[in-house]
């Protein structure tokens, strides 16, 4: 399914004097996907049960948050690492500096570059593709509208 895109016009913010520029937008259409939708696309491709599979990923990120909170990073092969990150102020000496100058902890995730987006990628199944939701245009990430070699900007059902 390709990821739909707008194309929006902007300055940039660091230079008063820029010229704006079209620049394409992806766009996150509709309801986010939560724990079920991701179960039952597991359970699909599987010989599991949803009961068993929604059952292992909410124990996952349990035991996920335990070693985080922990200290740990976590390391999940094939996908990316995950870390805590904290939003700090300074102190002028290292004796006043402590937990106190912690204002909010995130979580970071770094991908794996086996999951990493690639815009050159010659295998068909890991290319990209985009959906202008203007034109309803589908361009892979080469440029080829329609997804094929030969371009032609036809319009293609993306499958929404």
């Amino acid at each position: 399914m390709p990821v739909p895109y707008k194309k929006m016009l902007r300055k940039d913010p660091r230079d008063p004097q820029a010229t704006a520029k079209y620049h394409p937008r992806l766009v996150t259409q509709g309801n986010s996907a939560d724990l079920n939708d991701i179960a039952y696309l597991m359970k699909e491709a599987s010989s599991l049960s949803l009961g068993d599979i929604k059952s292992v990923l909410t124990n996952f990120t349990e035991c996920m948050r335990t070693l985080l909170y922990s200290g740990q990073s976590v390391r999940i092969a094939d996908f990316g690492t995950f870390s805590l990150g904290a939003r700090t102020s300074g102190e002028e000496t290292e004796k006043e500096c402590g937990v106190k100058n912690i204002k909010t902890v995130k979580i970071n995730f770094r991908a794996a570059t086996s999951v990493k987006p690639s815009l050159t990628s010659t295998r068909a199944g890991d290319r990209i593709k985009f959906y202008d939701i203007k034109t309803g245009v589908v361009e892979d990430s080469g440029g080829n509208a329609g997804g094929d070699d030969e371009g032609g900007g036809e319009v293609v059902d993306p499958g929404f």
